[in-house]
């Protein structure tokens, strides 16, 4: 038997080593020691073989504009809502894409091959949207990119936001997303939350909102979202984007919430950079970081998925397309420091993700397509603490990124090393 690649001694995230064989852009094999010929072999022994990373929460139609117009002074949401606001006339189809293609060469070299992006709807000409289906079509071969209709100004609260709602998914985008808890009042929220869902349950559509995203405690349109759910049949389609208000919440309130989020089989995407960046601005000490009950909903068995949100737009001056760098935020701001929620994490930017996104072709598994990344990295709490490099990259069972893994060396008076942070947990008892 022939293979186009096969990969050499690698460390499965279940600590199993295995060679990995890929054919036709697909896994044709996972075997302790396959002898077989092959197009490519490629020793990777010792580091870990991952399915690549997901982000099911980005705004890619704001990447990358940092500094355009203006900076955001006060670091806040709306203020980041306002300053979008003002770019958004300033838009071209063509800058739009060219940015978006320059994330996407980032994400593909950090292993970050299927993302979740919200695109404003609330611009009549539809710029962002036919530029990032456009994006979309440019990327298939290496990157599974979903669209989300955002209404980013409220789907009552600006005026054609809903007519270019129903539009943007006439043109073909995935989701239907919205945000309830920037209407003028809660009750247009809920009312947004009520028609949005339905819109998706008549299309058969995921949802995906923005919810929540403040620092109120009275915003609970969580509650709403599972309620809607519930009621038209959408479990395991839909996904509460922030959920930030919940860090906020009276306790007892969220012991009733969190069971009723269970039940409807709502998904909750965080966004550990982000939220702990725009939320608390309001507060002198003690200062509220924003999170959502991370640890809270895993007990109760609510998928969660951490998402980047940001990088480099009126919202977030910093971010590099690196999911461990969310991954480690994550499990320092939602104290998850066990070794199994430090693992938990690892899987809320890879398969926890996925299965947010219904990635139905993903995973290290025969039969899967051929996508995964090579880490510099012995299993993958070590790739979270080292926020490991990428050694290599694989799309559709061809390498689209490879680096040479090189030590950095010391040299002291008595010290001459190789300095390798990598770091074996020793064994109880030893």
């Amino acid at each position: 038997m022939s293979f186009d690649t096969l990969l050499k001694g690698g460390v499965l995230p279940d600590g199993t080593i295995a060679d990995i064989a890929v054919a036709n852009g697909r896994i044709a094999a996972i075997e302790p020691d396959i002898a077989a010929e092959a197009g490519e072999t490629i020793d990777v022994s010792g580091h870990l073989v991952s399915p690549p990373f997901v982000d099911p929460h980005f705004h890619m139609d704001a990447t990358l504009s940092y500094g355009q117009p203006r900076i955001n002074s006060s670091g806040t949401l709306l203020e980041g809502i306002a300053l979008w606001g003002e770019l958004k006339p300033l838009l071209t189809h063509e800058a739009v894409i060219e940015r978006a293609l320059a994330y996407c060469d980032w994400a593909a070299s950090m292993g970050l091959l299927a993302i979740r992006t919200h695109v404003d709807v609330c611009d009549d000409r539809l710029l962002a949207v036919e530029a990032l289906i456009e994006v979309r079509k440019q990327v298939a071969d290496y990157i599974d990119l979903q669209l989300v209709a955002f209404p980013q100004d409220g789907l009552y609260r600006s005026p054609n936001a809903r007519e270019n709602t129903i539009r943007a998914l006439d043109l073909g985008v995935d989701v239907v997303g919205g945000i309830p808890h920037f209407e003028r009042t809660m009750a247009d929220g809920r009312a947004s939350v009520t028609e949005l869902c339905e819109i998706a349950a008549k299309r058969g559509l995921m949802v995906d909102m923005h919810c929540d995203e403040t620092d109120d405690p009275m915003s609970r349109h969580i509650e709403q979202l599972a309620y809607e759910t519930q009621r038209l049949g959408l479990q395991g389609r839909v996904a509460g984007s922030h959920l930030t208000s919940m860090h906020s919440m009276d306790n007892y309130y969220v012991s009733k919430l969190l069971p009723l989020i269970a039940e409807a089989e709502v998904a909750a995407i965080p966004n550990p950079l982000i939220n702990i960046t725009l939320q608390g601005r309001h507060d002198t000490y003690p200062k509220r970081r924003g999170m959502t009950r991370v640890r809270e909903m895993l007990a109760q068995g609510i998928r969660v998925g951490l998402g980047q949100d940001c990088v480099l737009d009126p919202w977030y001056s910093l971010g590099s397309a690196d999911m461990l760098d969310v991954a480690f935020m994550g499990l320092h701001v939602a104290q998850m420091t066990s070794p199994a929620e430090m693992r938990r994490c690892f899987d809320m930017v890879t398969t926890e993700s996925a299965q947010i996104m219904g990635l139905e072709d993903y995973g290290l598994a025969v039969g899967k397509r051929a996508d995964l990344v090579v880490l510099d990295a012995g299993n993958p709490i070590e790739a979270v603490r080292l926020r490991a490099m990428r050694l290599m990259v694989m799309a559709r069972g061809k390498v689209i990124a490879r680096r040479e893994r090189s030590p950095m060396r010391i040299s002291m008076p008595g010290r001459e090393a190789a300095i390798d942070r990598r770091f074996e947990v020793p064994k109880a008892g030893s």
